[in-house]
């Protein structure tokens, strides 16, 4: 780039304009599960029994099993968010963030995809 003006030397190095759509992302997930976790916990508690035949009963009814899917979905993409911060954080070498990456983008997925498919068979009558 040269030595030119100060303001010269440091165009383009900033932020690429992504900081606020990660942040904003991270605090309406934040408050889904703030939304979500809530429902969960009150309708578990007000289930008459815990044995296996009421809560397979309770998850099967189409609003719990879709406020599952939704916990499913938010929970994991929050903590896929956290992660990818502590990531780009904490990790400077090339193979390091390749696997890092590789794991910060499997593992969430994998995980929301068998709770979602878990709770459809359920719903679906499957289990």
């Amino acid at each position: 780039m040269g030595n030119g003006t100060s303001i010269g030397r440091v165009r383009g190095l900033g932020s690429s304009h992504q900081g606020a759509h990660h942040w904003l992302l991270s605090r309406l997930t934040a408050v889904g599960n703030i939304v979500l976790i809530p429902f969960l916990l009150a309708s578990l508690v007000l289930l008459p029994a815990y044995d296996y035949a009421t809560v397979h009963a309770w998850a099967a009814r189409p609003l719990s099993s879709t406020a599952l899917i939704l916990i499913m979905i938010n929970t994991f993409y929050h903590a896929r968010l956290g992660v990818q911060v502590m990531l780009e954080d904490y990790l400077h070498e090339d193979a390091g963030k390749f696997a890092g990456w590789l794991l910060v983008n499997l593992v969430p997925f994998a995980g929301a995809a068998f709770g979602i498919l878990s709770v459809l068979r359920i719903a679906l009558g499957g289990a």
